[in-house]
C-alpha cells in the first residue's frame, strides 16, 4: 500500500510533452539552482525552470527535434585551464545526443554527435535515455544512452567524451547490456562515485552494470520487477553519507517504488501525485530555504514537473 504525499511546487506548463528532469546545483548559491526538463516534441525544448517553478526563457533551449532524456554532470575539462558543467540530452528525430555548458548554455558539440549509426533494426538509431558518468579514478566523461529499440545483447552504447584542439568529440567505446526484448528501454541512471550503472528494462527489472568500461559487461543483477504494475521507468539515485537509494517510476500505478541502493531489496512505495511519470531526478543537497534537505523532481503528465522537499519521501528518518 502506497502513502500519499502532496506536492510542494508544480512548474509551469510546456508546450507539449514533458519527459525527464535533471538538477543542476548552483555551486554559488544553491538557491539559485536550476531544474532542466524535457519537452518531448518536434518542435520540443529543454526547459529551465527556477526553484519556484518558473521557466528561465534565457537558460531553455528551444527547436529541438523530440528531446526525450537529459542528465548533467560537474567539471567538464575543456582545456588545461577551463572547466565547465554540461547538460547531454538525446535529439531523437535526429538520432544524435546534443552536448550543451551550464550555466551559459553554449552548445559544445557542433551541432550534435550521432549515435547508433550501425544499426540493422527499424528504429535501433532513434536515442531516449541518457546517463552522464565520471570516473572518479580517471576523471573520463561518458554518455550511456539507450534507444527505442535494439538487440538483447549490447543494447545500450557508451561514449567517451573528450576536448580535443578543434572541439569535444564523442567516441563508441562498448556495447552492453541485456534487453528482455519486452518493450524498450529509456530510464538510465549511474552511480558515480560506486561505478554502478542502473537502466530500466521497461517489461522486466532493473538492470545493474559497471559504468567502468574496464570492468567488462557482466551483469551484475536484475531485479524489482515483481513490484512494478506494468513500465518500470525514471530513475533517480539518492546518496547520504551511510545509505542509498533507487527511486524508480511505477508508471501505470502513478507510483514509486523505493529500493535499498546497495541490497536492491525493496524499501516502500509512494505516491507523490505525479500521473504516468517517465523520468525523474533528486539530489540530497540543501538548496537553500525553499529545499534545506534535498529536492525530488518527477514528471507529470499534465505536461509540467513537481518538486518535493526530499524529507517529505521520509527516506531516513
Amino acid at each position: 500500500m502506497s502513502c500519499g504525499i502532496r506536492r510542494q511546487v508544480a512548474t509551469e506548463k510546456t508546450i507539449y510533452d514533458t519527459d525527464d528532469p535533471a538538477i543542476w546545483i548552483n555551486p554559488n548559491d544553491a538557491s539559485k539552482s536550476i531544474v532542466f526538463g524535457t519537452d518531448k516534441n518536434t518542435n520540443g525544448a529543454i526547459y529551465a525552470f527556477d526553484l519556484d517553478g518558473k521557466i528561465i526563457e534565457d537558460k531553455t533551449i528551444r527547436g529541438l527535434k523530440r528531446p526525450n532524456n537529459v542528465d548533467l554532470e560537474y567539471g567538464f575539462k575543456l582545456n588545461d585551464s577551463v572547466k565547465t558543467d554540461v547538460i547531454a540530452f538525446t535529439e531523437r528525430e535526429n538520432k544524435q545526443i546534443r552536448l550543451f555548458s551550464v550555466p551559459d548554455m553554449k552548445p559544445l558539440d557542433q551541432g550534435g554527435f550521432k549515435v547508433f549509426e550501425d544499426a540493422k533494426i527499424p528504429e535501433g538509431n532513434l536515442p531516449m535515455g541518457i546517463a552522464l558518468y565520471k570516473s572518479p579514478v580517471t576523471k573520463k566523461l561518458y554518455a550511456i544512452v539507450g534507444r527505442k529499440t535494439g538487440p538483447k545483447k549490447g543494447y545500450l552504447y557508451q561514449y567517451l567524451l573528450t576536448s580535443e584542439r578543434l572541439g569535444v568529440k564523442a567516441k563508441l567505446i562498448r556495447k552492453f547490456g541485456a534487453f528482455s526484448g519486452q518493450k524498450e528501454i529509456e530510464a538510465i541512471a549511474v552511480d558515480d562515485t560506486e561505478g554502478y550503472v542502473y537502466y530500466s528494462d521497461e517489461g522486466a527489472c532493473i538492470r545493474k552494470y559497471y559504468a567502468e568500461p574496464e570492468k567488462g559487461d557482466k551483469e551484475l543483477a536484475c531485479f524489482g520487477g515483481e513490484f512494478f504494475k506494468d513500465d518500470i521507468e525514471g530513475i533517480a539515485i539518492a546518496k547520504y553519507e551511510d545509505r542509498g537509494f533507487l527511486i524508480v517510476s511505477n508508471q501505470q500505478a502513478h507510483t514509486f517504488n523505493i529500493f535499498d541502493l546497495k541490497t536492491n531489496a525493496f524499501v516502500k512505495e509512494l505516491n507523490l501525485g505525479t500521473v504516468e511519470t517517465d523520468g525523474c531526478d533528486v539530489t540530497t543537497a540543501n538548496l537553500g530555504d525553499k529545499f534545506p534537505n534535498g529536492l525530488f523532481v518527477s514528471m507529470n503528465n499534465k505536461r509540467n514537473f513537481f518538486y518535493h522537499d526530499l524529507s517529505k519521501l521520509k527516506l531516513v528518518e
